[in-house]
């Protein structure tokens, strides 16, 4: 009987570390080729891991809530028949681990489609070694697949990336892989200078500089104390709190995962953006109204029509209006780059953290369409099944604090955004309308932006814009 070792897979982007969060198998169990064995959490999602071969469950090597590096062994299974001899759990992988898995299959990682790789893998010196102690230098592909026209050579591994693509795995060591992934770098994107195509730590900072900037954090201080992004829609059941001990004044919390991560892009946003934030108080009784209408609409049945999707559509015809502030900045070169799609962002709190996925082309969208987009995207959100690809590229973000009971807010960019827009609580409120004073339906949208790229003129007016549509929603059909 053979052991064969399967370890944690770089399950997208040169991430460096995953937490195990759930095993769905123990000792004993019977596995199958591509059988989901355990949910891990990545700095940027949650994603099920299948396991690349058949057997019987011999160890788990490691205990759930445990983080582990990528290319440690976290799970061995009893392969083969049983009159071979059972090779001990720490042993090196023997030699038929290194075949290829054979033709034909196709296991999938939720979220990163099938890798299609003809790369082969580095033969390991057989030395036995602790499952802890595995070196995470050149783990295996995420998920090995039928020979196909491997990816354009750029001496890496190919690997799916989240949009289901087959690209090269960038090659680098575990030192500049953190790095990355503190500054929030994509390897892919890195242009080695290393001999054989590694990645140094050089690239790393000068990717940082010509494409990350806003995650870059600098000395100086915001000129106002600012607020995360808030989720936009009632958010998933929460995250259990930590039981504190009897008589404990206090408890930590390791901060991991992608609330670490949303932690440091905050942070980087706040002190490298010039933040300037507006605000307005509106009348949205028209809007309310039209929502009911809306929904009572036998065309639009079975669609999700809520007050958000009218916000998102009037920020889009305000865009559309106002084309400069849909731009990102390129700090290397100095420029600004405008865009000419609008991926439209989402805030959503989710039980591992605050997430900002986005809707992409939303410009492009009809009120149908953009309706289900949104209702796909929350529900994804709330699963914890958002994947990398989903939350890049974003370029204009809505969070809405008024599920809350918030009137509003003075929100963070998204990194790399341009523009945050903080809806606040939609309350009956006494209005002066056709000159009396009578109740309305009322609330304070709060825009804050990058100075850099809007300045006031160009920000008060997007903002505007968005507020006259709310109040006389007639305007998305005259101004679309």
């Amino acid at each position: 009987m053979t052991i064969r070792e399967f370890k944690m897979p770089d399950v997208g982007e040169g991430l460096t570390e995953a937490e195990i969060l759930k095993w769905y198998v123990q000792p004993g169990d019977t596995v199958t080729d591509g059988q989901v064995v355990c949910e891990v959490e990545t700095a940027k999602a949650a994603v099920e891991l299948p396991i690349p071969f058949d057997g019987v469950v011999h160890a788990l090597l490691f205990e759930e809530g445990v983080t582990v590096d990528v290319g440690q062994v976290i799970i061995s299974v009893q392969t083969g028949g049983a009159d071979a001899p059972e090779a001990p759990a720490a042993a090196a992988v023997p030699a038929a681990a290194e075949e290829p898995a054979p033709e034909g299959r196709q296991p999938v990682l939720v979220g990163y489609g099938v890798a299609q790789s003809s790369t082969k893998r580095r033969p390991r010196k057989a030395v036995a070694a602790a499952p802890a102690a595995a070196a995470p230098a050149a783990p295996a592909p995420v998920v090995p697949a039928p020979a196909a026209p491997a990816p354009a050579e750029r001496n890496g591994t190919a690997y799916a990336n989240g949009n289901g693509v087959a690209a090269e795995r960038p090659l680098a060591k575990p030192p500049v892989r953190k790095l990355a992934k503190d500054l929030g770098i994509d390897l892919a994107s890195v242009v080695p200078t290393g001999d054989g195509g590694v990645v140094t730590r050089e690239d790393v900072h000068a990717a940082a500089a010509a494409a990350l900037a806003p995650q870059a954090p600098a000395p100086a201080a915001p000129a106002a104390p600012v607020a995360a992004p808030a989720p936009v829609q009632a958010p998933a059941e929460p995250a259990p709190a930590v039981a504190a001990a009897p008589g404990a004044r206090e408890t930590r919390i390791p901060v991991k995962g992608v609330r670490k991560v949303t932690a440091q892009a905050m942070v980087g946003s706040a002190f490298t953006a010039p933040h300037v934030t507006e605000f307005i108080t509106l009348d949205v009784t028209r809007t309310m109204k039209l929502v009911q209408e809306l929904k009572d609409d036998p065309d639009l049945a079975g669609l999700r029509i809520n007050p958000l999707l009218l916000i998102a559509k009037a920020v889009l015809v305000a865009i559309r209006r106002n084309p400069d502030v849909n731009a990102s900045w390129d700090e290397a070169a100095q420029e600004i780059v405008l865009k000419h799609y609008v991926n439209l962002g989402i805030a959503a709190a989710t039980p591992r953290g605050l997430i900002v996925p986005n809707i992409k082309d939303a410009h492009a969208k009809t009120l149908a369409e953009l309706s289900t987009s949104l209702s796909d995207l929350v529900a994804t959100a709330r699963e914890g099944k958002t994947s990398p690809a989903d939350m890049q590229n974003g370029t204009v973000t809505i969070t809405n604090v008024g599920v809350f009971g918030v009137d509003t807010g003075t929100p963070i960019l998204n990194p790399g955004e341009s523009a945050i827009l903080a809806v606040g609580a939609i309350k009956l409120q006494p209005w002066v309308h056709k000159g009396k004073v009578k109740p309305r339906q009322v609330t304070t949208l709060a825009l804050s932006f990058d100075h850099r790229l809007i300045d006031g003129e160009l920000g008060s007016k997007f903002l505007a814009d968005i507020a006259a549509v709310l109040e006389h929603p007639r305007r998305l059909v005259t101004w679309s």
